[in-house]
Order: C-alpha cells, then structure tokens, then sequence
C-alpha cells in the first residue's frame, strides 16, 4: 500500500459513523428503560429498529470489506498487538461476522426486542406469563434464524448456540462452557452443602426501613469513592439494573430501590460501577472504533463481580465504611455490629432470585439458565413448557420452589429484551475470572487488602486499569487471560477465594 494511514483513516471515519447510530440507539434503550411513558413503547420500537438496519446497514457495507482487504498487507507488516493491527483485526472479525445477517433480520429483531421488553415489564409485576408467552416464542424464532445464518458457513460451530455464545464471548462454544460449568458445579455442591446444613446467618438487620434518600446518597458516595467518574457518568433507577455506552466519556449506570432490603440498590450500584469503570478506562485513542468497549461477556463481568463481592462484600472495605453506614442509617444499624452486618451481607442460602443470591450458591442460577436455553434452542423444551422446567431445576438444584412466575422464569429481562442464547454464561466465566485477576492483583501490589481497608481503592483501580480497562477488546478473553495471568483460564483461584472467606465464616 502506498498510504495505509490515509486509508486507516478512512476506515475510521466509516466506523465512527457506525458508532454514532449505535449510540443513539443505546440511549433510546436507556430512555425507555429510565424515564420513557408508556405511551412511547410503539414508537420506540419502530425507532430502535430504524437505527439498527441504518447502523447494520452501514457496517456492511462493501466499501468496508474492501478497506479492510486493502489494509491487510499493512495489518500484516505490525506486530500482532499494535493497535493499528488490532483495530483492523477485530474490525474484519465483527464485520465478516456481520456481513451474514441481513439488515431486514436486524431490524425485525431489534423491534421485537423493544416490544418485547415493554410488555415484559408489564407482565412481570403482574405474574402474566401469558401474556409475554407468544414474545419470548417469536425471541426464540428470532435467536434461531440468527444462529442459522452462520451454522454451516462458519468453521468451528458445532452446536445451535455457538454462533450466540461467539457474540458475547467470543472463541467460547456450548461444549467448552458445558465443560467448565460441570468442573465447576462438582466444587460448588458440596461447598454449598456444607454451608447450608448450618445455621443459617440471621440477616434480617438489612430488611429494617431504609428510606431511599439515603440509600440513594450513600450510593454515589460508594460509587465515587471506589473509581466510578460522575464527571463521565450518572445514576439512574430502573427495573432490571444496566449499564450502558454512549462514548468513553458518557457511561451510565441504573440502580433499583427496596426500602427493606439494603442489599438491593447497594450491591447493584457496585456492580453496574464496576462495568463502567471498565468501559471508563478504556485508552481514549479507541473511541469509536470497535476496539471500545470490554473484550467480553465474561470479562465485563469479572470486574462488576470483582468490585461487588470480592471488594464490596469484603470485611476490610466495610471495616472503613460501616460507621459512615450506620451514620446515614442510624435507627436501622445503630445496634448491629460489624461482624453481624458483615456476615448478613455474606449469608449463604438456597434462593429464588439470581441478583440477590449469595456468591456460592449464584452459579447455580446462572448453569440452569445456561442449560435451558441449550433446551430451548435445541427444541428439546417448548416456551410453554419453561415456567414448569424453571420450577423443576429450580427444586432440583437450589432446593427453592418458585411460588408464581414474577419471581422464577421471569425475573430476568435478559429473555424478553435480548436474544436466547449466549447471554448467561459471561457471568459465571466473569466469577470465574475474577478470582484469576484478583489473585494477579495481590502478587503485583500485596498492600491492595490493607489499603480498601483504610478505603482507599486506588492501586487496585489503577493496577486494573493498566493491566485489563486501558485495552478495551484489543485481545480476546483467553489473550487477556494469558498476558494477566501468565496461564489459562482456570477455576482454581475463585474457588480457593470462596473456600477461604467462607471457610473462615462458616468455619469450615
């Protein structure tokens, strides 16, 4: 080539471009999920869909496909990391992954996907399941034909789920997640056993009356305080907490408030902190370019679970800030101890909800999700027959029966507002990492657990934005991994996380 940086350049302009209208759609799913009349459903979703053909569209574009032909030659002549390379790299992986789904397809499932989340979020408080039925058998059409365009035409894909799986995580497949689940579920029963066959924690101290001003200030202090940018960033409340990307320098996140369970909008607004500061850290030299953003489902769940529980959920963080809790709340904690509190934040029950479990018993939830969509997808489990499933593995595997349908198979939006397929496994992938990086952290910087209990949680910010954030999606999961870590992925270091802090609480 004779002036690749001309033609770099014009690449990037295409694809900040794509960008743009992926972000403008980003927000109308964050309006309608915040702040949005009910009124506005219809018209959103014709919307929503406008944008995503327009972006598809766009980014597949011929005159795309032959920029990144064109760039090869000077793609080759980089090291594999340059970041010239890596945007070119992973820009032709999204668009060849792209170039298969028609934009008509795109639009029909973003529509759907908005409809959907609208009437969910109406059926839900209801217990309607009928009513979202006939919505989530057109999602499981929809994540079918999706899967479709790329069985067959695409080496490496051996089950239904694969290509959906590739999406979120990529280079995972069913088979290698079914694998590592399996491996992980035979450490996890009996931990959970042993656990639950004591006495359980008495953690009604966190289901007195907390009013929400409160729990909303104390919120942004937590959130502030352990990295998140409000400067770059807000707080909003929702039904199902998210967060979401306009640019490396607008990320929001959303919280929901339950006046008698402290839990709820604490634990959440960690969380979703947890993925914006990631998203946060990115290198701002990659904005608007594919390379923006987390490398992966299991990635980005690393660091919202990291922050949570392996920091929020810590003895040492609340060591510092409990007092301030109790000074916001104080007819509520004045007579609760620190260990009280610390072991209620830290009860381990068989349970419902998989927001609010606790981090022994969570994967579970998130496996028996995992295999019922597999069910679903392999047209082993018909959608009228899931509420029934979800009873089913829910007595088999947690010892938990749901009572109605709000609180079983529809207590996650992830069915009704997305794809089926390829969405829960990130979040046990991300517990499993982020025992990996936790234990990478304390090797570089052994001083990170007495600091947050002094609360500061600047080396650790730091060590995570320089070794994880700064790289956005510059290398897969396993690449990440690997230069981190210096080996594979690994359950090894998350167990010995759970068996040594329950360990000590439950004296194991």
């Amino acid at each position: 080539m004779t002036n690749p940086q001309a033609k770099l350049q014009e690449l990037k302009i295409h694809l900040i471009e794509v960008n743009d209208l992926e972000a403008a759609n980003a927000l109308l799913y964050w309006d309608q999920s915040t702040y949005m009349p009910e009124g506005g459903a219809a018209a959103r979703a014709r919307q929503s869909a406008t944008l995503s053909k327009i972006a598809h569209e766009r980014f597949t574009d011929p005159g795309i496909g032959k920029l990144l032909d064109n760039l090869r030659p000077y793609e080759e002549s980089l090291p594999y990391d340059a970041d010239d390379a890596s945007l070119i790299r992973i820009t032709r992986r999204e668009y060849e992954r792209a170039v298969k789904v028609p934009p008509a397809f795109m639009a029909e499932l973003t529509s759907h996907q908005a409809d959907s989340y609208q009437v969910w979020a109406a059926a839900r408080p209801q217990n309607d399941f009928a009513r979202v039925q006939p919505y989530l058998e057109k999602m499981l059409d929809l994540s079918r034909k999706y899967s479709d365009f790329f069985l067959g035409e695409t080496p490496g894909y051996e089950h239904i789920a694969d290509p959906l799986i590739d999406v979120a995580d990529y280079g995972m497949k069913a088979s290698t997640v079914s694998a590592r689940f399996a491996e992980l579920r035979g450490q996890l029963v009996p931990l959970v056993e042993a656990i639950t066959a004591q006495q359980p924690a008495d953690d009604t101290c966190l289901h007195r009356h907390f009013p929400e001003a409160g729990q909303w200030t104390f919120g942004l202090d937590i959130a502030r305080v352990i990295g998140y940018d409000f400067g770059r960033g807000r707080l909003d409340k929702t039904h199902h907490p998210f967060t979401t990307e306009f640019s490396i320098g607008d990320v929001r996140i959303t919280t929901r408030v339950d006046e008698h369970d402290l839990r709820n909008a604490l634990f959440s607004t960690i969380h979703e902190a947890g993925h914006a500061m990631y998203e946060q850290g990115v290198n701002p030299d990659y904005e608007g370019t594919p390379l923006a953003g987390g490398t992966s489902s299991g990635v980005h769940e690393s660091q919202s679970r990291l922050w949570e529980n392996v920091v929020g959920r810590s003895r040492g963080f609340w060591q510092f800030y409990y007092p301030k809790l109790q000074a916001v709340f104080p007819d509520a904690l004045a007579d609760v101890p620190l260990d009280s509190f610390y072991r209620s934040i830290n009860k381990v029950q068989r349970s419902l909800i998989r927001t609010e479990a606790d981090e022994v018993t969570y994967n579970l939830h998130v496996m028996l999700r995992f295999d019922l969509e597999l069910a679903l997808l392999e047209g082993k489990l018909a959608v009228r027959d899931l509420p029934e499933a979800w009873r089913a593995r829910y007595e088999a595997d947690l010892g938990a029966f749901p009572a109605d349908d709000k609180d079983g198979v529809m207590q996650d939006v992830h069915w009704y507002g997305g794809i089926i397929g390829g969405v829960f496994q990130g979040y046990t992938l991300g517990n499993i990492m982020s025992g990996l990086f936790w234990e990478a952290a304390l090797r570089a910087h052994p001083e990170i657990p007495g600091e947050i209990a002094q609360g500061q949680c600047g080396t650790l910010l730091g060590w995570l934005q320089d070794n994880i954030y700064r790289h956005g999606s510059k290398y897969t999961a396993n690449e990440l991994i690997e230069r981190v870590t210096g080996g594979p992925l690994t359950i090894e270091p998350y167990i010995r996380y759970l068996r040594t802090k329950y360990g000590e609480l439950y004296e194991l």
